[in-house]
Protein backbone atom coordinates (compact mmCIF):
# COMPACT_ATOMS: atom_id res chain seq x y z
CA UNK A 1 0.00 0.00 0.00
CA UNK A 2 1.04 3.92 -0.39
CA UNK A 3 2.67 6.01 1.78
CA UNK A 4 -0.25 8.09 3.60
CA UNK A 5 -1.48 11.46 2.31
CA UNK A 6 -1.12 14.82 4.43
CA UNK A 7 -4.61 15.92 5.11
CA UNK A 8 -4.12 19.57 6.76
CA UNK A 9 -7.19 20.50 8.19
CA UNK A 10 -6.20 24.13 8.73
CA UNK A 11 -5.99 24.69 4.59
CA UNK A 12 -10.59 24.57 5.09
CA UNK A 13 -9.28 28.25 6.42
CA UNK A 14 -8.79 29.22 2.91
CA UNK A 15 -12.03 28.47 1.56
CA UNK A 16 -13.93 26.03 -0.78
CA UNK A 17 -16.05 27.43 -3.37
CA UNK A 18 -19.14 26.92 -1.23
CA UNK A 19 -17.40 27.53 2.63
CA UNK A 20 -16.01 30.77 3.35
CA UNK A 21 -12.48 30.53 4.79
CA UNK A 22 -13.93 31.42 7.97
CA UNK A 23 -16.50 28.32 8.31
CA UNK A 24 -13.82 26.39 6.96
CA UNK A 25 -11.68 27.17 9.84
CA UNK A 26 -14.56 26.60 12.81
CA UNK A 27 -15.16 23.43 10.82
CA UNK A 28 -11.30 22.43 11.36
CA UNK A 29 -11.31 23.89 14.60
CA UNK A 30 -14.46 21.47 15.81
CA UNK A 31 -12.38 18.60 14.02
CA UNK A 32 -9.40 19.48 16.17
CA UNK A 33 -11.46 19.29 18.93
CA UNK A 34 -12.54 16.10 18.59
CA UNK A 35 -9.48 14.21 17.15
CA UNK A 36 -7.85 15.97 20.80
CA UNK A 37 -10.68 14.49 22.87
CA UNK A 38 -10.12 11.20 21.05
CA UNK A 39 -6.31 10.83 22.69
CA UNK A 40 -5.22 11.46 19.03
CA UNK A 41 -1.65 12.48 17.85
CA UNK A 42 -0.75 14.63 15.40
CA UNK A 43 -0.18 12.69 11.84
CA UNK A 44 -2.83 10.01 13.23
CA UNK A 45 -3.95 7.64 10.61
CA UNK A 46 -7.48 8.13 9.13
CA UNK A 47 -8.49 4.71 7.47
CA UNK A 48 -10.83 5.60 4.75
CA UNK A 49 -13.51 2.21 3.62
CA UNK A 50 -16.34 1.50 1.71
CA UNK A 51 -15.64 2.38 -1.96
CA UNK A 52 -12.52 3.94 -1.52
CA UNK A 53 -9.77 2.00 0.29
CA UNK A 54 -7.00 4.67 1.73
CA UNK A 55 -5.47 6.22 4.62
CA UNK A 56 -4.53 9.42 4.98
CA UNK A 57 -2.43 11.29 7.91
CA UNK A 58 -4.48 14.18 9.92
CA UNK A 59 -3.18 17.22 11.19
CA UNK A 60 -4.36 20.08 12.89
CA UNK A 61 -3.47 23.16 14.76
CA UNK A 62 -3.07 22.97 19.02
CA UNK A 63 -6.84 23.08 21.11
CA UNK A 64 -6.87 26.02 23.58
CA UNK A 65 -9.05 26.38 26.34
CA UNK A 66 -10.91 28.68 24.35
CA UNK A 67 -11.50 26.17 21.58
CA UNK A 68 -13.21 23.17 24.05
CA UNK A 69 -15.35 26.03 25.62
CA UNK A 70 -16.57 26.95 22.16
CA UNK A 71 -17.36 23.65 21.10
CA UNK A 72 -18.56 22.04 24.31
CA UNK A 73 -21.44 20.51 22.65
CA UNK A 74 -20.80 16.56 21.35
CA UNK A 75 -23.08 16.37 18.78
CA UNK A 76 -22.77 19.50 17.02
CA UNK A 77 -19.37 19.61 17.27
CA UNK A 78 -19.35 16.15 16.07
CA UNK A 79 -21.20 16.80 13.02
CA UNK A 80 -18.75 19.71 12.33
CA UNK A 81 -16.32 18.05 12.74
CA UNK A 82 -17.06 15.30 10.17
CA UNK A 83 -18.01 17.74 7.25
CA UNK A 84 -14.15 18.84 7.90
CA UNK A 85 -12.81 15.69 7.14
CA UNK A 86 -15.17 14.93 4.06
CA UNK A 87 -14.50 18.27 2.27
CA UNK A 88 -10.76 16.92 2.29
CA UNK A 89 -11.19 13.73 1.33
CA UNK A 90 -13.55 14.02 -1.28
CA UNK A 91 -11.15 16.37 -2.87
CA UNK A 92 -8.45 13.84 -2.78
CA UNK A 93 -10.20 11.15 -4.20
CA UNK A 94 -12.54 12.68 -6.61
CA UNK A 95 -12.30 15.62 -9.05
CA UNK A 96 -15.18 17.00 -7.40
CA UNK A 97 -15.44 19.81 -4.27
CA UNK A 98 -18.19 21.46 -2.25
CA UNK A 99 -20.43 23.92 -4.47
CA UNK A 100 -23.26 24.64 -2.55
CA UNK A 101 -25.14 23.88 0.37
CA UNK A 102 -28.59 22.23 -0.01
CA UNK A 103 -31.43 23.63 1.11
CA UNK A 104 -33.51 21.75 4.40
CA UNK A 105 -36.02 18.64 3.26
CA UNK A 106 -34.07 17.50 0.04
CA UNK A 107 -32.25 14.58 2.53
CA UNK A 108 -28.37 15.64 1.75
CA UNK A 109 -26.19 18.27 3.01
CA UNK A 110 -24.21 19.64 -0.29
CA UNK A 111 -23.50 19.73 -3.48
CA UNK A 112 -20.51 18.14 -5.01
CA UNK A 113 -19.51 19.88 -8.47
CA UNK A 114 -16.28 19.75 -10.42
CA UNK A 115 -14.09 23.03 -9.98
CA UNK A 116 -12.58 23.86 -13.62
CA UNK A 117 -11.35 27.27 -14.18
CA UNK A 118 -11.34 26.35 -18.12
CA UNK A 119 -14.45 25.48 -18.41
CA UNK A 120 -17.56 27.61 -19.60
CA UNK A 121 -19.68 26.26 -17.33
CA UNK A 122 -17.86 26.04 -13.89
CA UNK A 123 -19.26 23.99 -11.27
CA UNK A 124 -21.20 21.28 -13.47
CA UNK A 125 -21.94 17.72 -12.59
CA UNK A 126 -23.73 17.76 -9.94
CA UNK A 127 -23.04 14.80 -7.32
CA UNK A 128 -25.22 15.10 -3.45
CA UNK A 129 -23.19 14.59 -0.43
CA UNK A 130 -24.10 13.23 2.99
CA UNK A 131 -22.16 13.65 5.86
CA UNK A 132 -22.40 11.93 9.27
CA UNK A 133 -20.05 12.30 12.78
CA UNK A 134 -19.95 9.81 15.27
CA UNK A 135 -17.93 10.61 17.78
CA UNK A 136 -17.00 6.93 19.40
CA UNK A 137 -18.81 3.86 17.95
CA UNK A 138 -18.26 0.07 16.34
CA UNK A 139 -18.52 -0.99 13.09
CA UNK A 140 -22.04 -1.95 13.87
CA UNK A 141 -23.17 1.56 14.40
CA UNK A 142 -20.94 2.66 11.62
CA UNK A 143 -23.02 0.97 9.23
CA UNK A 144 -26.50 1.39 10.44
CA UNK A 145 -25.60 5.15 10.34
CA UNK A 146 -24.18 4.58 6.69
CA UNK A 147 -27.83 2.64 6.18
CA UNK A 148 -29.73 5.59 7.39
CA UNK A 149 -27.98 8.42 5.18
CA UNK A 150 -28.49 6.03 2.23
CA UNK A 151 -32.22 5.94 3.25
CA UNK A 152 -32.36 9.65 4.46
CA UNK A 153 -31.08 10.86 0.61
CA UNK A 154 -34.01 8.86 -1.26
CA UNK A 155 -36.46 11.78 -1.29
CA UNK A 156 -34.13 13.54 -4.23
CA UNK A 157 -33.17 10.38 -5.80
CA UNK A 158 -33.02 11.00 -9.76
CA UNK A 159 -30.68 12.49 -12.26
CA UNK A 160 -27.92 13.40 -9.20
CA UNK A 161 -25.79 10.59 -7.95
CA UNK A 162 -24.64 10.71 -4.11
CA UNK A 163 -21.82 10.06 -1.87
CA UNK A 164 -22.50 9.37 2.11
CA UNK A 165 -19.59 9.80 4.20
CA UNK A 166 -19.26 8.54 7.78
CA UNK A 167 -16.66 9.91 9.90
CA UNK A 168 -15.73 8.05 13.23
CA UNK A 169 -13.36 10.03 15.43
CA UNK A 170 -12.03 7.23 18.13
CA UNK A 171 -10.69 4.63 15.41
CA UNK A 172 -10.82 7.15 12.86
CA UNK A 173 -12.36 6.06 10.32
CA UNK A 174 -14.30 7.05 7.40
CA UNK A 175 -16.58 4.99 5.33
CA UNK A 176 -17.55 6.42 1.95
CA UNK A 177 -20.73 4.95 0.15
CA UNK A 178 -21.71 6.42 -3.71
CA UNK A 179 -25.74 5.93 -4.57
Amino acid sequence: MDEPQELLLTKLGEGLPAITPSFGAALAEACAVCLEDQNHSQGVELTISGDFTTKFKLYWQPVTEQMLRCWNDEEFTTEQAAYSIAFLIIRQLTDLTVIERSRKGTGFDYWLGSENENSELPFQNKVRLEVSGIRKGDDSRIRARVKQKIEQTNPSDGKFPAYIIVVEFSKPLSMIVKK
